[in-house]
């Protein structure tokens, strides 16, 4: 194996095990985003804390990472294409990958972006059917899951309270579900639906983060290793990362709004 082939390997596996750990350290603050955006009509949460504070009390700690399974599932996949194809891109509008060239470090990750929605879409619509289900029912009792397909109903509110302890046992629509029902009624186009506001919000993110990291990465390089430490390499993947998730957050809310039964929501 050359050590072109190594060097691929490596940033695939590193990408992988950084988005598993990503998911698991933040996806209760996703979970509480997602609930937040969605809410209609009085609201349920005021906030992160209380979102979360709530959800703990009626649906035990696991609660917070409803629909984790489906990003622990695919985040590597996903992780790897997007980082496979910014690499690519880069090398081939690039010549060798490493000439600072702002416009073409943009149109890589907008590559990069355009690629990774393949995984994408689909693991943002089951995740967020999952994450969203607990908040319907606390919201809206008496209506269908918003956004799962037809038949599948979310439990009512008046059947659990935001006292101590979980939430009482009960089938919950689980990711295989929702997945299946989708298809034997929508064909493979259900899992997309959302796909234009998905590419809206990834291709921004890419755009942003990538060459915002690269150069910030930059920086740090040390004339002795050619390389940033490790400590630099995170100060500017928080700073790149929270910089272009901020600038797409509207289209993020757009995206996770995209209800495959708009019709069961309340007006």
């Amino acid at each position: 194996m050359s050590s072109q082939d190594l060097s691929i390997t490596a940033k695939l596996i590193n990408g992988g095990l950084a988005g598993l750990v990503g998911v698991t350290c933040v996806f209760p603050v996703d979970l509480a985003k997602t609930r937040l955006q969605n809410q209609r009509g009085t609201d349920a949460y005021r906030g992160m804390t209380d979102c979360l504070m709530k959800t703990v009390r009626a649906e035990g700690f696991l609660g917070m990472y409803r629909g984790a399974a489906v990003n622990l599932s695919l985040v590597t996949p996903e992780k790897a294409i997007k980082l496979a194809a910014n690499d690519f891109f880069r090398d081939l509008l690039m010549e060798d990958g490493r000439q600072r060239n702002l416009k073409m470090e943009m149109l890589a990750g907008c590559g990069a972006g355009m690629c990774q929605v393949v995984v994408t879409c689909p693991m943002e619509m089951l995740k967020i059917q999952l994450q969203d289900a607990g908040r319907v029912g606390e919201a809206y009792p008496n209506l269908a899951c918003a956004g799962c397909p037809q038949g599948l109903a979310a439990e009512p509110a008046s059947s659990r309270s935001y006292s101590t302890g979980s939430a009482p046992a009960h089938k919950r629509p689980s990711a295989t579900l929702i997945a299946w029902e989708l298809l034997r009624a929508q064909g493979l186009a259900g899992l997309y639906k959302g796909l234009g506001a998905t590419v809206l919000r990834d291709i921004p993110f890419s755009i942003i983060y990538f060459p915002l990291f690269a150069n910030l990465n930059n920086l740090g390089v040390s004339e002795h290793t050619g390389k940033a430490s490790f400590v630099h390499s995170f100060g500017a993947g928080c700073v790149a990362g929270s910089v272009a998730a901020v600038a797409v957050t509207p289209l993020d809310g757009s995206s996770e709004n995209s209800d495959p039964n708009p019709q069961e929501r309340p007006g």
